[in-house]
């Protein structure tokens, strides 16, 4: 079946985000949002999907939300062109070969602007070296109809990669080609253009800002290095392995020296900064020799838990990226006792759906 989207109705939907978002931001005396678009379709870089086996036949399928009902999708509107392309030529290729199909419940798509894709195949059986033959086999087929792919087979406590478990993005900002790895199974953006417009919005923010960055959730560097070049110096945190390795790589491959990566959660620098702990990661770092005038902070849904919301409070300016605008607000109760918003924008990183992507700029008050 075709999965088709309401495009026509792109314009209402967008136009009733900005609505709620304005009532949200209204008792904090909160300045007109900036509105950034996104792609009507073909705009989200991965996708998950079960698949489905009816007799000889073989598709990825979706749950309706509020139903529960099996949905077939042969195209998918809302992945960009590369993961329905990569969607048929699974299909094909793991169709008619019992052993790749064999137990085959999920697929998993990670994919760039830079035209590269990881596609992961998750099994409920042991995958073994047989399994490894006829993943090659499907991966060199792949490349040579012309794909840039990584094939990784996926079990109970196993993970088979046949070359790499990343892939390298580039994208253009403001003028400049940047690189950033992107590590399978790990928090990648998922609206690349978006993911543009909300880093050249903070470089845009923060040009000819004072003093150091502090960076609490920093992920792959994917706000660290483009805002880099508006600071002295950078220091930024992040709790996930890959992803701290993936922002190392993407230092030296950005030929970025003014970035310093720490993998600690927020809660735990927190805890530093305040005297409360003491971390050997923090071996060799001077916390006080950081003149950090802006704090970035871009949490998961839950928002910033209180002691961080303090934290964060005593930096001149806070640039504040949310993915709930609810946590936002209740953080917002707080933060506004100190600082007042002198920035406001909503991206639209997530079409068609309720959630909203929404950035503030926080200022001291005098």
């Amino acid at each position: 079946m075709q999965n088709v989207l309401p495009t026509e109705d792109y314009e209402n939907q967008l136009m009733e985000k900005v609505h709620r978002l304005k009532g949200m931001m209204m008792p904090f005396s909160a300045p007109e949002p900036e509105v950034f678009r996104s792609p009507a379709s073909h705009y989200r870089m991965r996708a998950e999907f079960r698949i489905w086996h009816e007799q000889d036949d073989l598709y990825h399928i979706m749950f309706d939300q509020q139903t529960k009902q099996r949905i077939r999708i042969d195209q998918f509107p809302v992945a960009n062109e590369l993961i329905n392309q990569m969607m048929q030529a699974i299909i094909a290729g793991v169709k008619d070969n019992s052993l790749l199909r064999h137990k085959l419940f999920q697929v998993d798509y990670l994919s760039t602007l830079s035209n590269k894709i990881i596609v992961s195949l998750l099994y409920h059986k042991k995958l073994n070296d047989e399994w490894r033959e006829h993943a090659i086999t499907l991966r060199d087929q792949l490349k040579a109809n012309g794909f840039d792919v990584q094939l990784i087979g996926r079990a109970s406590k196993t993970k088979i990669m046949l070359d790499h478990d990343y892939i390298d993005e580039e994208l253009t900002i403001a003028g400049k080609t940047m690189i950033y790895r992107q590590v399978e199974n790990s928090f990648t953006q998922p609206n690349a253009s978006i993911n543009i417009h909300m880093l050249e919005w903070a470089m845009g923010i923060t040009k000819g800002a004072k003093g150091d960055l502090l960076e609490l959730y920093c992920g792959n560097g994917n706000f660290s290095l483009a805002l880099a070049q508006n600071f002295d110096r950078v220091l930024a945190t992040e709790i996930a392995k890959p992803s701290v390795a993936a922002a190392q790589f993407n230092i030296e491959a950005n030929q970025i020296d003014n970035v310093q990566i720490i993998r600690m959660s927020a809660e735990e620098f927190t805890q530093a900064m305040n005297g409360e702990r003491e971390f050997n990661r923090l071996h060799g770092i001077d916390l006080k020799s950081y003149q950090c005038e802006t704090i970035f902070v871009d949490p998961p849904r839950s928002g910033l838990d209180d002691a961080t919301v303090k934290m964060v409070q005593e930096y001149p300016q806070i640039l504040y990226i949310s993915c709930n605008p609810e946590t936002l607000s209740q953080n917002l109760e707080t933060l506004t006792q100190t600082h007042k918003i002198s920035r406001l924008a909503l991206f639209d990183q997530f079409p068609y759906t309720h959630h909203m992507e929404c950035s503030v700029l926080l200022e001291k008050r005098n």
